[in-house]
C-alpha cells in the first residue's frame, strides 16, 4: 500500500477555498477517503492597520496553491485534475511530484505534535551533543521552536543552555 504524500495543485486565483471545497465535496461523493486524505488551503493571522483601526485578517499564504495529501492513483489523479478551477498538479503534466518531509516541514504543512517526558523544574540529562553527560534543571519548554532551555553547572557556575528537545531525557 502506497503512502500518502503531499502534493501541490494550482488553482485560479481567488478559487482556492472553493477548489478545496468541490474536491472535498468530491472525495465524500465517490467514498474516497482512502486515496484523498486532507486538503488544506495554506493561510495565516495578520494583523492590518486600517483607519488607525486594527483588525486581524486571515490571508492566504500561497495565493493561487491548494496542497492535498493523497496516494496518486490514475482515478485520484483524474478526480484533482477536473475539479472546476484547478490547472493542475504543480510538477511536469504527466506526473504529479509530492513534496519532500524536508518542504512539508518548512511549509508548516503538517502541524507535529511533540510530547516530552519531562516538565518545568525536573532534573534532566543531556544525551546528545557536545554537552552529552551534563546534568540540569529544565528552565522553559518551547515545543513550538524544538527547544528546551536547562540550567547545567559547569566549571562551578551555573550555565544557561538552550538544546533542541530530543538532546535531553529525564534524569532516572
Amino acid at each position: 500500500m502506497a503512502e500518502a504524500k503531499w502534493y501541490v495543485i494550482h488553482t485560479y486565483a481567488g478559487y482556492e477555498n472553493k477548489v478545496a471545497g468541490n474536491l472535498e465535496k468530491m472525495v465524500e461523493n465517490r467514498k474516497m477517503q482512502d486515496l484523498i486524505h486532507e486538503i488544506k488551503v495554506p493561510t495565516e493571522t495578520v494583523v492590518e492597520i486600517k483607519d488607525n483601526k486594527k483588525k486581524e485578517v486571515e490571508r492566504k499564504i500561497f495565493p493561487g496553491y491548494v496542497m492535498v495529501k493523497m496516494i496518486v492513483t490514475d482515478e485520484s489523479w483524474y478526480v484533482v485534475r477536473n475539479v472546476h478551477g484547478c490547472t493542475g498538479f504543480v510538477g511536469p503534466a504527466s506526473k504529479p511530484v509530492p513534496l519532500t518531509d524536508e518542504e512539508v516541514r518548512r511549509l508548516g504543512v503538517e502541524t507535529v505534535s511533540v510530547e516530552v517526558a519531562y516538565k518545568v523544574g525536573d532534573n534532566i540529562k543531556i544525551v546528545d551533543g557536545p554537552l552529552t553527560g551534563f546534568t540540569g534543571i529544565v528552565d522553559e519548554i518551547d515545543l513550538a521552536n524544538n527547544q528546551v532551555k536547562i540550567t547545567i553547572s559547569m566549571f562551578g557556575r551555573e550555565t544557561p543552555v538552550e538544546l533542541e528537545l530530543d538532546q535531553v531525557e529525564p534524569e532516572e
